[in-house]
C-alpha cells in the first residue's frame, strides 16, 4: 500500500512536496542532540489546512502513522519518526492570518517561526512575549505542541497561557475551527488545551489566536553576583514589590557556566573585576516609562548593603543589555563544546530551588565523582536546567552511558519534592518511561483514555508521551 499512499500524497500537496528520496529525508528525521534517528514512508508538506486534512485523511485509511513536525528543535524526540510513518510538516503553514492591535490577538498558521511573529507584533506596536534560544527557527505549532516556555513566563506564562483559540486537524482527518480570539467563553470543556502540550498525539495543529500585549518602552537590565542561589530568592521578592510586577526574566547562571562560556564563546566577557559564586540576570519591563530603573537601583542596593548581593552590573545600552544576556544563552552552547552533557529540564516551587540544587548536587557528586554540575536557569518560575558535564578527561561515551542512572537520581529527587520532571521540554520519547515511573496510575488511565477516544487506533505520533 506504500506507493498507492505516497501517489495520492503526492496529488494532495504536489509531487515536489512529497520527499521519499533518503537525502530528502533526512533534515526531517535527527533530533536536535542527536540521541535519536528515524525513519519514513515520506515528508509530507501541506500548504494548507485543507491539504492537512486530506493527507491525514489518506493516511487513515491507509493505517498510516502521521508524525507532526515543525521547527524540529525539539530536544526529546518527539518529532522523529518511526519506520511506515508519515512526516506532516507545517513549514509551508507559514501565513499570519490577521493582527489586531486593538483586541491584542494575533492569528497564525503552525509553521510561522517563532521570530517571526516576534517580529510581526513588534511592527503592530505590540509585543508577543514567548521567547526561548530556538526561536529563529522553532515554529510556533511545536511550541504549543509541547507547551514552550522560554525566559518570560514569570511575566507571561508559559505558551498555554498565551492561546486563545486553536484549529486543529483530527486523526480522522475533520478540523476542528476553534479559531475564537475571545477572553471569555465558558461554553463546556476547554478544547483547546487537550492539544496544547499533547506534542501531536491527538492531533495537529494548523493554526492558532495568540495573546499580544503591549510593547514595552522601558527596559532595565542587571546582573548581579551572589554568594548562593538561595541569595536570589529574597531579591527576586524584593524587585516583583518594588516594580509592580514587573519582573519580566530572572535567570540564574553558576559560575561554571560563566567558566564554560568564557572558554568556548567568542565576545563573551566576565564583566566583573572577581569571580563570584552565582549569578542572577534580572529583567523588568514596562509599557510606561519611567520608574524602573529607580526601582531596580534601590532594591540592588539594598541587597548590596545588606550582603545578599556582592556586586551588580546594569545595562547602560541596549549592546550592554545583550552582552548580560550573552552570558547566559552560552551556557547551553558552551556544555556542547565542553564535552557529553546529561541534562534535566526540571521544576519545583520557586521557594523550593535552592534546596533542590543542593540535594540534587551532593547526591550526584556522590555518585559520579569528578562530575561537573551545571544547574542554571529560569529561577523565576522554578524551571532548573540541572545539566551534568563530563568529568574532565573522562570518556564521552562512557560518561553517557550514566544518563539513565543520573536521571533516575536527580528525578527521585524531584519527585520527593513535588515538582515535574518535564518543566518546558516536553516528553517525546526521551522520558515515557518517566511518565510511567512518577505519574499517577489515575492520570495515565485519564490521558489514555483520552488519546483512546481521539485517536482509537493510535497512530499520531505514536510511540511519544504515553507509556505503552
Amino acid at each position: 500500500m506504500s506507493m498507492p499512499l505516497v501517489d495520492r500524497l503526492a496529488a494532495i500537496v504536489g509531487a515536489a512536496h512529497v520527499l521519499t528520496e533518503a537525502a530528502d529525508l533526512a533534515p526531517y528525521l535527527a533530533e536536535e542532540r542527536g540521541l535519536y534517528h528515524g525513519s519514513a514512508l515520506a515528508v509530507a508538506r501541506p500548504g494548507s489546512t485543507a491539504e492537512v486534512a486530506a493527507v491525514v485523511a489518506a493516511c487513515a485509511e491507509a493505517g498510516a502513522a502521521v508524525v507532526p513536525q515543525g521547527g524540529n528543535t525539539g530536544l526529546c524526540g518527539g518529532g522523529v519518526p518511526e519506520a511506515g510513518a508519515v512526516v506532516v510538516s507545517t513549514e509551508r503553514l507559514n501565513r499570519i492570518r490577521a493582527i489586531d492591535p486593538v483586541d491584542f490577538t494575533i492569528t497564525v498558521e503552525a509553521g510561522c517561526v517563532l521570530a517571526a511573529i516576534q517580529d510581526a507584533a513588534e511592527a503592530a506596536g505590540c509585543l508577543f512575549p514567548l521567547s526561548l534560544g530556538a526561536e529563529g527557527s522553532c515554529r510556533i505549532g511545536g511550541n504549543l505542541s509541547t507547551n514552550a516556555g522560554g525566559v518570560a513566563v514569570l511575566r507571561y506564562g508559559n505558551a498555554r497561557e498565551l492561546v486563545l483559540g486553536l484549529e486543529v486537524v483530527l486523526p480522522d482527518g475533520r478540523v476542528w475551527n476553534g479559531l475564537k480570539a475571545l477572553r471569555k467563553n465558558n461554553t463546556g470543556y476547554d478544547l483547546k488545551h487537550l492539544f496544547v502540550g499533547a506534542e501531536g498525539t491527538l492531533g495537529i495543529i494548523t493554526a492558532a489566536v495568540l495573546k499580544l500585549f503591549p510593547r514595552p518602552c522601558e527596559v532595565e537590565t542587571a546582573l548581579v553576583a551572589l554568594p548562593d542561589p538561595a541569595s536570589a530568592l529574597g531579591l527576586l521578592a524584593a524587585a516583583r514589590r518594588a516594580s509592580g510586577d514587573a519582573v519580566t526574566a530572572c535567570e540564574l547562571v553558576p559560575r561554571i557556566g560563566l567558566d564554560l562560556g568564557l572558554a568556548h564563546v567568542a565576545g563573551l566577557r566576565d564583566p566583573f573585576e572577581r569571580p563570584h559564586p552565582w549569578y542572577l540576570l534580572l529583567e523588568l519591563s514596562s509599557s510606561r516609562p519611567g520608574g524602573l530603573r529607580t526601582a531596580l537601583e534601590s532594591v540592588l542596593a539594598e541587597a548590596l548593603e545588606s550582603g545578599a548581593a556582592s556586586d551588580a552590573v546594569l545595562a547602560e545600552s541596549g549592546e550592554q543589555r545583550k552582552a548580560l544576556w550573552k552570558i547566559r544563552e552560552s551556557v547551553p552552547e558552551a556544555q556542547k563544546r565542553e564535552g557529553g552533557s546529561i541534562k534535566h529540564d526540571v521544576s519545583v516551587a520557586t521557594s523550593r530551588v535552592p534546596e533542590f540544587i543542593a540535594r540534587a548536587t551532593a547526591a550526584v557528586e556522590a555518585a559520579l565523582p569528578g562530575v561537573r554540575v551545571v544547574a542554571f536557569g529560569h529561577l523565576g518560575d522554578g524551571n532548573v536546567h540541572f545539566n551534568l558535564t563530563q568529568p574532565a578527561g573522562a570518556d564521552k561515551a562512557g560518561f553517557l552511558a550514566e544518563w539513565e542512572r543520573m536521571n533516575r537520581i536527580v528525578h527521585d529527587i524531584v519527585a520527593a519534592m513535588d515538582g515535574s520532571v518535564s518543566a518546558e521540554h516536553g516528553i517525546g520519547r526521551l522520558k515515557v518511561a518517566e511518565m510511567a515511573r512518577y505519574k499517577q496510575d489515575v492520570e495515565l488511565d485519564l490521558m489514555r483514555r483520552i488519546k483512546a477516544a481521539l485517536d482509537p487506533d493510535g497512530r499520531m505520533n505514536p510511540g511519544k508521551v504515553l507509556p505503552p
